[in-house]
């Protein structure tokens, strides 16, 4: 694509500019339900070339910490994604990198996951590039060599979630205020086969289901009981209590680790890799639908009543 070479030639990346919307939930839940809709917010994106993504490499320990710093919620935009994806690679390809930690810059915040403007009022073309690159987000992480850790240090509902779903361990803030999981049927959306079976790998099927037919959202305790995340810490020891857990599993013969890892995660990352296409077009088929888009004109308007 023009706009990922584009990226590819530059040291910074350019964001967006308009009016952006994320989706982002402030709501806590209480035995895995959720009393409040998921908050939508609505920013004007600034012109800055600030990269969306920082990453600090160490040398010495062969780990890398990817900073998402796309404020005000680490909205999963093409941008974003992209940008994501290229560092994501270089990691790969830089033999002296085995473990990754993934978290946020942006206070309280993980990620929001999945830009709304990416799939409201937009073209098909524009929608079916938008959900190449997260099937690409998705796929390198997943399938990654390096041990990766999710460093979860606030709200992580959709695709932040999926983001924490690919990773091998993942280390929650212990803050009630905090939620994670798939939560897209709230907004008359439904996740794709990968995303569920990425949950099903990871909680087991009758939860997975619970949870996707009713967009729940659970607290970090809540979340922990039902394994969707492994460990809970005090918010500011997540990035090192990360830092230690990754000692653990570096200890660990890489190719021992590796070929195990593959064992465990081929299947899942073949399904997708053989449906990619008709992935893409039933996703462009179904967000473009007049009810679907309805739905998400529903929910902005809803955003915009409230900042009214």
């Amino acid at each position: 694509m023009a706009l990922r070479a584009a990226l590819r030639n530059k040291c910074g990346f350019s964001g967006m500019s308009g009016v952006v919307t994320q989706l982002f939930s402030c709501s806590s839940s209480s035995h895995g339900r959720v009393y409040a809709p998921p908050i939508v917010i609505a920013q004007r994106r600034n012109s800055s070339t600030s990269p969306k993504i920082k990453v600090d490499l160490d040398q010495s320990t062969g780990v890398a910490v990817m900073h998402m710093q796309n404020p005000p919620v680490n909205s999963l935009s093409l941008d974003f994604l992209t940008e994501f994806c290229i560092n994501l690679e270089k990691l790969e390809m830089d033999k002296s990198c085995r473990g990754l930690i993934i978290t946020s810059s942006v206070p309280k915040v993980f990620s929001a996951g999945l830009d709304i403007m990416e799939m409201y009022g937009t073209t098909p073309e524009r929608c079916g590039e938008f959900w190449k690159a997260v099937q690409e987000m998705w796929l390198k992480l997943y399938s990654s060599n390096m041990v990766t850790i999710a460093a979860i240090n606030g709200f992580s509902p959709a695709g932040g979630c999926l983001i924490s779903l690919t990773c091998d361990y993942r280390i929650m803030a212990d803050n009630p205020r905090y939620s994670i999981g798939l939560n897209e049927t709230q907004l008359g959306i439904v996740a794709p086969f990968w995303f569920k079976d990425t949950m099903v790998n990871t909680v087991g099927h009758r939860t997975t289901e619970m949870s996707l037919e009713l967009g729940l959202l659970y607290n970090p305790s809540e979340a922990l009981k039902i394994g969707l995340v492994d460990h809970l810490v005090p918010e500011e020891q997540v990035l090192t209590t990360a830092t230690q857990t990754m000692t653990k599993w570096l200890a660990i013969p890489d190719h021992a680790r590796q070929i195990t890892k593959s064992m465990m995660r081929k299947p899942t990352a073949d399904k997708l890799t053989s449906n990619r296409e008709a992935d893409i077009q039933n996703f462009v088929s179904f967000i473009t639908k007049d009810s679907i888009q309805k739905s998400l004109r529903v929910y902005l308007e809803m955003l915009r009543k409230r900042k009214g």
